[in-house]
Formats: structure tokens, C-alpha cells, sequence
């Protein structure tokens, strides 16, 4: 490393950045040392997301000075920033769908040769840094074919592909099961030890303190301190963090009944190219009941979903919801029988992001009171159940007219929570619910989980936070290339083996 230990990549000294109504950012200080992993913690809202936004040039700060390896710098556009050797991965992904993963990595930076785009050397290059970090992608794979993981694995090296020397990395372990950490610790290893630097943000504590060798803590748009994780605990972290200590997954005394709630029987979906994508999949959720699925992502789960939603048509099986089938019906239908859902990625598919909170209330219920009175929507009876929503799951934001982009990941999640928890589903398919969030909306998430099955819902939950799945399910099946290969009982298994099972290396029972 050509750059002395104590030498900074990154300083943000006194950055300050006002919105209509809020500081996001007040006098925000942080020094990054060049050749580190450099972690930025805080709650959903604490201010994380913006001032990353400012270091990488899509915000402007109205107060502050950004140096980048000791010069000062203007960063007015992304553009800017990727000039400079920044690269961020956000949280949630910049990617075209109908478009190659090798169309993605190049979209704005194409390498030219011979009058047009040289595909051939670009795919040389993904394929050659896709082998040194271990990246395991595909170049010629279309992205709408890919599992959330493999796309966060597309954005890495997207940003490698443009050179970047500082990754800014958004929740990058969200979706990644405990030996994909493992591995993507290793790459960043590998990377810090090529003198590159990395800005981690984290929720899981544990994973800060394994793999930061610095610790910011924000919260309420500040810095509020920096350590060292040798000199800290997770819990000390979270007391910095919330003022509070770590929430803990947990069921308490079983609510579990012999009333059958959601039946499949021989569930088998098909992919548009004929490939089997679940195979032959039984499982029953009764009243009270918790279902864990544990898996690698990309193996059957978001297929699952859409089948049990009537997203995806099934090529062979049955469901029944309360004994009625339902193989039919439409997802409308089945949303109008009793079926909440929190999907996977809370942007694509659980909110409009440039419509109201009252707007968004509606979604998936705009046949039914309150968000209707006769054929016509019922405005004032939607604004005042989402008032109550706001109220009942803590979202934090200043009314309801507010756009749902304006507030925090984890509190976009609380008001899908609530909205999906409204009017009375017997069936609550809970898809990553605390994916990205912080660990006050973490615990009161999982409060409306355990809420959920004291009053007899049955609840399939599809996580790749193996304490959640351990901590949270009354039952754990393992799916595996579109199969169910394993069932556990919660209290017996531990992560370890849990996540043995999910890559076919372990044996359930």
C-alpha cells in the first residue's frame, strides 16, 4: 500500500444538509483511513443514507467539505464521484432487468473498439475480475433472471468494472446467507489488501464488529461517536445506536392449533425456458402457526411467493386457504380471502415511492373498507386508516401526505406491515420483513409477527437471517433447488446447520 496507514481516503468535515421540514445531516464528521473497511451504523433515519448520497455526488450538502485522499473535492454529480475512484452499491439495486448482466456492468461506460461497443473485451473483464474477487457472475445471464443475491454480486462488480478505488457498500449482507458472509468478507479482504477502501453500512452488529476496522455511529442525523471494535460490544454499539439494547427474535408460548389454514399439495411451477423451478412442494400452515423457509437465495423462494399470490401460474398442484381452493383464483381474490403480503423487495412490489402514505394504504386493498365505499374510493376512510397505521407501527414521518420515498427504509416497511396486517388475513406471507431495516423497526416487526400468530394467522416466513428464521418459526423446512429437502424444529437446529442444509452439503430430518 503506497499510502501510509494513517493517511484518509474519505473526510466529511461539518456536513450539514436540510430537506422541507427536516435535517437529515447536522454537522457530520468521518474519517476514512485509506486500505480499511471503514463501517457506518445508525438507525433506518439516522441520516446514513443521505450522507452517503452526498459522498457520492447525488446530493448536494448545503454546509461541509468532502476530501478524497486529501483534496478537497466538488462531487455535484455521480459522475463526478466515479471520477474520483468512488463506487457505490446501493441497497437497493440500479439495474435494468430486460438487459444482461455484461449490458448492465457497461450501461454508460461501454468500451468502444473497431466503431462500436467492444463486448468482447468487456466480457473478458467481468469475467476477469469476476473470478479474482469470486464473484461467481455470469455475463451474458439477463438480470430478470437473477436471485436478489446475484444481483448485489452484479452491482459489486459493476462498480469494479468502472475502477472504483472507494466502495461505498449499502447493507450488503442483507441478503446473504451466514457462508455468503462469509465469502464476501473475503473479498473484502482481498480488496482492502490491494489498498482499496470500503464504507460498510450495517444493521447486524455482529458483522461490523468482524469485519470494520473503524466504527462511525450516527444517529438522529449526527455523528454521535467513533470506535474501535476491539473496544466495544454489539450491544454497547446498539445502546449508541437507539438508546436501547438488541432486539431478540423469539416466540413465546405456542399458539400453534390443528386448524389447517394454507394447503399445498404438489406444488410444481415451471420457467418460461421450461425449466423446473419448484418441484413437487407439500408443506401445511395451520392457525397460530409460523413456517420458516430457509434457503440460498435464488433456489424456488420468490417463485414460491408468486405462486402462493397467483403471480405465476403452476404447471401441477393444489392450495387450499381455510379448505377452499384457491389454484385459480386470481391474486386479487385471494388477497380479497384473507392473504397479506410483504413482498421481498419493499420498492419494486410493496410501495409507489412517488405517491402518498394514504395513496400507498390503498394498494392490494382497493376493494375493500376502508379504501372503498360502494364502487368509489372512500378517501376520507383510507387517510384516517392510515393515520391509525402510523400511530399503531411507529412510522415516523411528519403526516401522511408525505411521499413514501421521503421516509426510511424501516419505516416504508412498518407501514406495509401495517397495511398487510389490515383488514383481518387468516394468511400473512412474510417475504426478508426486516430485510434493511434497523433494529428498532427490526424489534417492533417481529412484535407484529408474534402478534400476528397469538391471534391464529398462519404466517410463512421466507428470510436469510437465520436467527430470525430460528428465533421466529414454530416450524423450519430448508428448500433447495425448487425442492423441500428438510424439516427442523427450531429449538434444536442452529445456524450452522441450517445453512449446511441450504447449500446440500447437511441432511434434515
Amino acid at each position: 500500500m503506497s499510502s501510509s496507514e494513517s493517511a484518509l481516503a474519505v473526510e466529511l468535515r461539518g456536513i450539514t444538509k436540510r430537506f422541507p421540514g427536516v435535517v437529515a445531516n447536522a454537522d457530520v464528521n468521518v474519517a476514512v483511513r485509506t486500505g480499511t473497511v471503514h463501517a457506518l451504523v445508525g438507525e433506518n433515519g439516522a441520516g446514513k443514507s443521505t450522507l452517503m448520497k452526498i459522498l457520492y455526488g447525488m446530493q448536494r450538502p448545503d454546509e461541509g467539505t468532502i476530501s478524497i485522499d486529501g483534496t478537497q473535492a466538488d462531487l455535484s454529480t455521480p459522475a463526478d464521484a466515479i471520477a474520483v475512484g468512488i463506487g457505490m452499491v446501493h441497497q437497493h439495486f440500479m439495474l435494468a432487468d430486460n438487459l444482461t448482466v455484461l449490458e448492465n456492468v457497461v450501461l454508460g461506460d461501454e468500451p468502444r473498439g473497431g466503431g462500436g461497443i467492444d463486448f468482447k473485451a468487456a466480457r473478458a473483464k467481468i469475467r476477469d475480475i469476476s473470478a479474482r474477487y469470486g464473484l461467481g457472475v455470469e455475463p451474458d445471464r439477463l438480470v430478470d433472471e437473477l436471485g436478489v443475491g446475484e444481483r448485489q454480486r452484479v452491482e459489486i462488480l459493476k462498480v469494479l468494472f468502472r475502477g472504483a478505488r472507494i466502495l461505498i457498500l449499502d447493507e450488503p449482507t442483507a441478503v446473504l446467507v451466514p457462508q455468503e458472509v462469509d465469502e464476501l468478507f473475503g473479498n473484502l479482504r482481498e480488496l482492502k489488501s490491494e489498498g482499496l477502501t470500503i464504507l460498510f453500512i450495517s444493521h447486524k452488529l455482529d458483522e461490523v464488529l468482524s469485519v470494520a476496522d473503524d466504527i462511525t455511529v450516527m444517529r438522529r442525523g449526527t455523528t454521535v461517536a467513533s470506535v474501535s471494535p476491539g473496544d466495544v460490544t454489539a450491544r454497547q454499539l446498539a445502546e449508541l445506536m437507539v438508546g436501547s439494547a438488541l432486539p431478540v427474535p423469539e416466540l413465546r408460548e405456542s399458539t400453534v392449533t390443528d386448524t389447517p389454514v394454507l394447503e399445498v399439495d404438489g406444488l410444481t411451477v415451471t420457467a418460461p425456458d421450461g425449466r423446473t423451478v419448484l418441484e413437487e412442494m407439500s408443506f401445511t400452515i395451520n392457525a397460530g402457526e409460523v413456517l420458516g423457509i430457509a434457503g440460498v437465495e435464488g433456489n424456488g423462494q420468490a417463485e414460491l411467493v408468486e405462486a402462493l399470490m397467483g403471480i405465476r401460474p403452476l404447471q401441477a398442484g393444489r392450495i387450499a386457504l381455510q379448505g377452499k381452493d384457491i389454484t385459480k383464483l386470481s391474486t386479487r381474490k385471494r388477497r380479497d380471502a384473507g392473504v397479506g403480503y410483504i413482498p421481498e423487495d419493499r420498492h419494486r412490489q410493496g410501495v409507489l415511492l412517488e405517491a402518498t402514505l394514504w395513496e400507498n394504504r390503498i394498494l392490494g386493498h382497493q376493494t375493500r373498507a376502508p379504501s372503498v365505499r360502494g364502487l368509489l374510493l372512500n378517501r376520507a376512510g383510507a387517510r384516517a386508516d392510515t393515520q391509525r397505521i402510523v400511530d399503531e407501527y411507529d412510522v415516523r414521518t411528519p403526516n401522511i401526505d408525505v411521499l413514501a420515498g421521503s421516509l426510511s427504509g424501516g419505516n416504508q416497511q412498518k407501514l406495509i406491515v401495517g397495511r398487510e396486517m389490515s383488514g383481518n388475513p387468516v394468511l400473512l406471507i412474510a417475504s426478508h420483513p426486516t430485510r434493511g431495516v434497523d433494529v428498532g423497526a427490526q424489534a417492533a416487526i417481529w412484535e407484529q409477527i408474534r402478534k400476528a400468530r397469538a391471534e391464529h394467522l398462519a404466517v410463512l416466513l421466507i428470510s436469510a437471517d437465520l436467527d430470525e428464521l430460528i428465533g421466529m418459526s414454530d416450524s423450519l423446512a430448508v428448500i433447495l433447488r425448487g425442492r423441500l429437502v428438510a424439516s427442523y424444529d427450531p429449538k434444536a437446529v442452529t445456524p450452522e446447520e441450517l445453512g449446511s442444509a441450504m447449500t446440500g452439503a447437511g441432511e434434515g430430518t
